[in-house]
């Protein structure tokens, strides 16, 4: 059978059977007979599926062509060992890396024929799913594949369009999550999470961080710990930057989530307290010892008595997450070198939070360039230096001495980008500063 035959068949018999494909790929030209009655296979799903599909008349035929115009030609069977083909069909047809192919393809090893995978990419490109976003959806989710188009698929995507959400966003979502195409009760899932976190945008940034949120109970998991975290004060437009920065939070067990309340109040957090959800985030997930231990460490390395710890926790306990070595450096430089009292620093520990390079360093180097000069009376308090915006510490010690000291605010900047300022020092320079 040649190709000119294949064009004059009637559209009912014009895509060859498996069997027939067999017979072509014996005879001369097998590769691209091959080719070309695959693609029309392909392109007959693309039409049927547009022609029926609610979201024909928003996609535009062409855009389905172009995507099956940037893909390899789909392996089909391979006549020898009389099977379909799956890693080649994930690599040539779905996008995938021949890697990702040999992985997704053990949860397709069922598949004898390419009917069911051709309708689903047929369905995806009437969405505008992209090349990448079907290599994305299928590397996440092999099982999409074998999907039913009218009894899984259009229904799902009818009720995420409902919910709001464009088909670019669906198309984001599947590859975020295994769990978008599943089943059905995903809308429901979706519906409640939509609510919660107040936009679409919101909510696929918590699903790329905590894709488990769809395969969790809501009933019986997310929505007693979501009650439980406005109890403690936590207003629930946070609790979409929570699971952010904390992606189990809402999918842990109840208790825990109880627990781990308990621990942020033993630091010295208490509920409905504003940095009850920082002290929450700070102890999450960590162990009893290691709390101790961690507190141990704050209460070695400044000096603090175990009040002075809690007061520094109540005002930043994002304290419990920095390293060693930035605590470390920090008390040496603000207890040492700057000679603040350890008291000082518990009482306002934001100072902890900021650069020792970019911002406490220059401009204690600033203060102290200004008093050897005798361009300060006295010495000011290091706290409203160090708080003060770049503009406020501009106005008030560099901008009013330019003419004494030309080249202060060259040095303060040079410093400010971690970089050694050349021909300055702190009395003098050769430069004038």
């Amino acid at each position: 059978m040649g190709l000119c035959e294949i064009e004059k068949k009637s559209p009912q018999t014009a895509i060859p059977s498996v069997s027939s494909h067999r017979k072509f790929l014996r005879s001369p030209g097998a590769g691209a007979a091959a080719a070309v009655c695959t693609m029309l296979r392909l392109l007959k799903c693309i039409l049927t599926q547009q022609l029926s599909s609610p979201s024909a008349s928003t996609v535009p035929p062409f855009f389905s062509l172009r995507l099956l115009s940037t893909a390899a030609p789909p392996v089909l069977a391979d006549p020898g060992a009389g099977g379909f083909a799956v890693q080649d069909y994930l690599v040539a047809t779905c996008g995938l890396s021949r890697a990702r192919a040999l992985k997704a393809s053990t949860r397709l090893s069922h598949l004898n024929s390419p009917t069911k995978p051709d309708a689903v990419l047929a369905f995806l490109a009437g969405l505008g799913f992209s090349r990448a976003d079907v290599a994305a959806a299928v590397a996440r989710n092999p099982s999409l594949l074998c999907a039913k188009v009218e009894g899984t698929l259009s229904p799902i995507v009818a009720g995420l369009t409902g919910l709001g959400l464009s088909h670019s966003e669906i198309a984001r979502l599947a590859s975020l999550t295994d769990y978008c195409f599943r089943t059905k009760s995903v809308v429901a899932k979706l519906r409640y999470y939509h609510h919660l976190f107040g936009s679409s945008d919101k909510l696929l940034r918590v699903l790329k961080v905590s894709p488990l949120l769809l395969s969790c109970s809501i009933g019986t998991v997310v929505q007693p710990n979501v009650a439980f975290l406005r109890e403690c004060g936590v207003d629930v437009r946070h609790i979409a930057s929570l699971c952010v920065n904390v992606p189990r939070l809402l999918t842990t067990n109840p208790e825990r989530v109880r627990a781990m309340a308990a621990c942020a109040e033993g630091v010295g957090v208490p509920r409905g307290s504003g940095m009850f959800r920082e002290a929450l985030q700070a102890v999450a997930f960590l162990s009893e010892e290691e709390i101790a231990a961690k507190l141990d460490y704050l209460k070695n390395t400044f000096r603090w008595s175990d009040a002075e710890v809690r007061i520094a926790l109540s005002g930043y306990p994002s304290l419990l997450r920095r390293s060693k070595d930035m605590l470390l450096r920090k008390s040496e430089f603000l207890i040492s070198e700057v000679g603040l009292e350890p008291a000082y620093i518990a009482r306002l520990p934001v100072m902890l939070c900021l650069s020792l390079e970019g911002r406490l360093r220059p401009r204690y180097d600033v203060i102290m360039f200004l008093m050897a000069n005798g361009l300060l009376k006295r010495v000011p308090k290091y706290y409203p230096i160090f708080r003060a915006t770049d503009k406020a510490f501009f106005e008030a010690y560099i901008y009013p001495h330019k003419e004494a000291a030309p080249h202060l605010a060259e040095y303060y900047a040079t410093a400010c980008r971690g970089e050694v300022p050349t021909g300055f020092t702190l009395t003098g320079t050769k430069n004038g500063l």
